[in-house]
């Protein structure tokens, strides 16, 4: 079966502002590397026959010019996980017929060899039509990430038993223990194994607006939501394949601190920064800032562009309020 890579990068990356802005968010970034967060996704999927990128409309020509080997799609409007990979499904089907989709995240960090387990979640989507997570061993009780209960061993992959999105630490630190995994947000599925689970959803209208041509009309018709909520969490047919490489997830600025070369303070730099007598700091400015800190410990400090942000690393997750007021 033909194997379709649908790498998404529509979010915004609101908890890496101010570098991640809507018009410049952060798959367009390479924090600490030399090509973006987007284009080093393309590439890792370049195991697949073809490669897609699902972005929102706005950002179709900056994507063209960070992944000129990929198509393009747009979705109507920017939904959530759930409606852009409804979404894709539909789009890539009509194009392409049957395949298998593995969808990629365009923000997250990856070391080792991806493609072993990319190819056994594909494999074992395309046999046995079940929707296919891939789950991560977790190296520490993160309490911003979703847990995967494994369940059944069927040999090359297990049921899922249960999702959980974000525990508190004691919870978290108790699945750790167990052997639950992180979920990694890569996925692999047929399109119509998503789009039939999908019918018996929150998505359904949508589904239904697609097979009659009118997309926009159903991105209208629903909320935006994750695909884990709308579709994965409901459907009993779900399989998780372990990880056999390195993963985070480089959504908030204590992340963005785990994969930068850190100084003997153990404070990492991004750009034109400097510390003195600080520890355990993120520091990061973009070509128009420097940013200094002294004697302070545990934070995150960023300047782009004329804005600048200040928090503690262990609040990290907390930035997206800020954006939420900026909106407002």
């Amino acid at each position: 079966m033909t194997v379709v890579a649908v790498v998404l990068a529509g979010g915004t990356g609101t908890r890496l502002y101010p570098a991640s802005r809507p018009d410049r968010p952060k798959q367009l970034l390479g924090l600490g590397g030399e090509d973006s967060l987007l284009a080093r996704t393309v590439d890792r999927a370049g195991f697949a026959d073809q490669r897609y990128v699902l972005t929102r409309p706005s950002l179709v020509d900056a994507v063209r010019e960070h992944a000129p080997g990929a198509a393009v799609l747009a979705e109507p409007e920017p939904s959530d996980t759930g409606p852009a990979l409804v979404y894709a499904a539909h789009r890539v089907r009509e194009q392409v017929g049957d395949c298998v989709l593995v969808c990629l995240p365009s923000d997250h960090r990856v070391t080792g060899d991806f493609v072993p387990t990319a190819a056994r979640a594909a494999t074992v989507a395309a046999d046995t039509g079940r929707l296919v997570t891939v789950g991560v061993e977790p190296s520490r009780p993160a309490t911003g990430y979703g847990y995967i209960e494994p369940g059944v061993d069927r040999g090359d992959y297990r049921e899922v038993a249960r999702f959980v999105e974000k525990p508190d630490r004691e919870t978290a630190e108790r699945y750790v223990g167990e052997g639950w995994l992180w979920n990694a947000g890569v996925f692999a599925w047929t399109p119509a194994a998503l789009l039939g689970a999908a019918e018996n959803s929150p998505l359904a209208p949508l589904v239904e607006a697609l097979a009659a041509g009118e997309p926009a009309a159903g991105f209208a018709t629903v909320e935006p939501v994750s695909v884990d909520d709308a579709v994965l969490e409901r459907a009993d047919d779900v399989a998780v394949v372990s990880a056999a490489f390195g993963w985070d997830d480089l959504g908030s600025w204590d992340a963005v601190g785990r994969v930068l070369v850190t100084d003997t303070e153990g404070n990492a730099h991004l750009g034109g920064t400097l510390a003195v007598d600080a520890t355990g700091c993120v520091l990061a400015a973009g070509g128009d800032s420097h940013v200094s800190a002294v004697g302070v410990e545990g934070l995150a400090v960023a300047s782009y562009g004329g804005r600048t942000l200040v928090v503690p690393l262990e609040s990290a997750e907390r930035v997206r309020e800020v954006v939420a007021e900026l909106d407002e």
